[in-house]
């Protein structure tokens, strides 16, 4: 694994910036520029520092798939961002041409097998792609990430159950990000409400379960790397339930003809009325906090971070300028991909 030297820390606040700057935009798009996104976005801030300390586990051969919430992966391996905005605003030089939007994002030479609108169905998706990792024998090792509500669904436990019979080399991550859309975690998980960490559901699997803080990137990626390092080895998955909280509202809201889409506050405010929570969430913000510790322990000057965020900005103008000018699909194109 990549040793974490200054170079790599610097390099993982770097892509923790990306995302967030690249979210920023596309919220920012619904007020900027009304009516270009049509459908629903999904942002992940909040998560950055569990993706890429996640990521920075892996090698350019492995492969992994995520949720809907789906933005910040394929930043971090390397996908083109003007591409990934132009297919937000559903335009022909989209990453998939305008046919997926922000949910259904894919980018197979990167790695990043793909997304679904549906909870928890790319976790028998990406188990199938660990058992096809394991028929070729090149060692590669596939992440697949989820929320803790797919955690519920049958998939979940019948993929983890074939995933250790079998012993795949896979990695489940479990982020636990607070809220199920509009349920807080306690309220609609057992394990939660009974104090326990959600990891502790592995021990059904007979596989390792840890939880770990994933505001943490340095933690998420120390964790990461005896997992991945496990299924590379052939000893078989492991689950991951990583923390964190979810920093924006679940998603846009969807409004009636005439009406803008547009971001509601946070559940914890819209929903249960508790600004405290949120303030304090705020206050435990992943981006700043992991600037400040590199800030702190002089692996950057305040100087160099702020050219960091300065260079995200000006990428995720020229992603939002590029997505803005390009054309729309070609209306005779809309049955491209259709088959009887």
């Amino acid at each position: 694994m990549p040793e974490l030297d200054n170079d790599r820390l610097i390099w993982m606040f770097t892509q923790m910036a990306r995302i967030r700057e690249f979210e920023e935009r596309m919220k920012g798009t619904f007020e900027e520029f009304p009516g270009v996104i049509r459908g629903h976005t999904h942002p992940s801030d909040g998560a950055e520092a569990s993706i890429v300390g996640s990521l920075a586990a892996i090698e350019p051969s492995d492969q992994l798939m995520c949720t809907y919430r789906c933005h910040g992966y394929p930043i971090v391996l390397g996908t083109d961002t003007k591409a990934m905005m132009a297919e937000i605003y559903g335009k022909k030089t989209g990453l998939c041409g305008g046919y997926g939007g922000s949910m259904h994002l894919v980018d197979p030479s990167r790695g990043f097998l793909g997304t679904s609108g549906i909870v928890g169905q790319g976790i028998p998706q990406a188990t199938g792609a660990a058992y096809a990792a394991q028929i070729r024998k090149q060692g590669q090792v596939v992440l697949c990430f989820f929320g803790d509500g797919a955690s519920k669904q049958g998939a979940f436990a019948e993929s983890l159950n074939v995933a250790s019979l079998w012993k795949l080399p896979i990695v489940y991550v479990m982020e636990n990000n607070s809220y199920n859309v509009v349920t807080r975690v306690e309220q609609e998980d057992a394990n939660a409400a009974a104090g326990e960490p959600l990891s502790v559901k592995a021990k059904a699997f007979s596989m390792p379960g840890v939880s770990v803080d994933g505001r943490d990137p340095v933690a998420v990626y120390d964790v990461m790397s005896e997992a991945v390092a496990r299924a590379r080895a052939g000893d078989g998955p492991t689950l991951v339930e990583s923390n964190y909280y979810r920093l924006s509202a679940h998603g846009n809201i969807i409004a009636p003809p005439g009406v803008p889409l547009h971001f509601p506050e946070h559940e914890a405010i819209e929903v249960f009325g508790n600004r405290e929570e949120y303030d304090a969430a705020l206050r435990g913000d992943p981006v700043p906090a992991f600037r400040g510790k590199l800030v702190q322990d002089g692996v950057l000057s305040a100087e160099q971070a702020d050219e960091i965020m300065a260079a995200a900005k000006q990428e995720m103008q020229e992603a939002v300028d590029f997505g803005i000018e390009s054309p729309l699909p070609d209306p005779e194109d809309a049955t491209k991909f259709v088959y009887a």
